[in-house]
């Protein structure tokens, strides 16, 4: 059973460079176990504590696992899985933009009937 991986630029170190790999497996612990064979490390990186790491996001033909069975989701022939690392970033602690501090316009700006 032919199943398509896709895998992310930053864990392309371990498949050797390559974008997509082929494994098997009936469940993605089966595959995650068969991609570790041919891609040794790989495994440490997806899976933490027997679960997957909570910045992985893995997909089986678009359908986030987390909600089909986790690990124990089932695998066909012929299905795509895709391994995404989730982004994070972009707010700053407690939700709390600071800007920098700007002088405020100058309500005297020439040409303004004020400087006539």
């Amino acid at each position: 059973m032919a199943i398509e991986v896709r895998i992310p630029t930053i864990l392309r170190t371990y498949t050797g460079g390559e974008k997509a790999v082929t494994g098997e497996g009936a469940s993605l612990t089966a595959l995650i176990d068969d991609l570790e064979t041919n891609h040794p490390g790989i495994k440490d990186r997806l899976i933490e504590n027997g679960d997957l790491r909570r910045f992985v996001n893995v997909y089986i033909n678009d359908e986030d696992v987390r909600f089909i069975g986790g690990l124990e989701a089932e695998l066909s022939d012929g299905d795509q899985v895709v391994v995404l690392p989730a982004v994070a970033g972009g707010g700053t602690p407690h939700g709390v933009l600071r800007l920098p501090r700007f002088a405020p316009p100058s309500n005297n700006a020439a040409g303004t009937p004020e400087d006539q």
